[in-house]
């Protein structure tokens, strides 16, 4: 499996329409998703976590080669105050 963590600060106001986005990018079946987390922190919750998993990193580089992921990305990224810190790696423990 494969995926990424991204460290995000949402818009006040805005994880209302970040969990529509999750809901609609759920509701698209995308080849190889597996699932996706968002975890707000305890010490600043306007810092939140986001987690994408894939079982390949095939699946996961042919999603964020899609025209389709790119406006998925302009749509969430709307709803940040700056880009996100993305770290892609191989999921190489899954207790789930």
């Amino acid at each position: 499996m494969y995926g990424t963590v991204a460290r995000v600060r949402l818009l006040p106001g805005s994880l209302p329409a970040m969990n529509t986005l999750f809901q609609e990018f759920e509701d698209q079946d995308v080849p190889g998703s597996i699932g996706e987390m968002m975890f707000r922190m305890d010490e600043d919750p306007d810092e939140y976590y986001l987690v994408a998993v894939f079982d390949s990193k095939e699946a996961y580089r042919a999603n964020a080669d899609d025209p389709a992921q790119h406006e998925r990305y302009l749509a969430m990224r709307a709803l940040l105050q700056s880009d996100p810190e993305w770290h892609d790696g191989e999921i190489v423990i899954n207790s789930l």
